[in-house]
């Protein structure tokens, strides 16, 4: 039962922490760096990415 209440709290928080790093990457402040230097900032990146492997493995400890 522990495992399973641990799997749903990860989902949930990497849906927050996905969402937050889309919300970044799409922010006006970024797409304005990105179109003068091509970059993208970091913290959109690691929100994202770390948002979707906290999904996964909160799909991993519910089965």
């Amino acid at each position: 039962m522990n495992n399973k209440v641990l799997g749903i709290i990860l989902i949930i928080v990497g849906t927050a922490l996905a969402i937050w790093g889309y919300n970044i990457y799409d922010s006006a402040s970024s797409q304005v760096s990105r179109a003068l230097s091509g970059d993208t900032p970091i913290e959109a990146w690691a929100g994202m990415v770390g948002g979707v492997i906290a999904i996964l493995v909160g799909i991993t400890k519910i089965k």
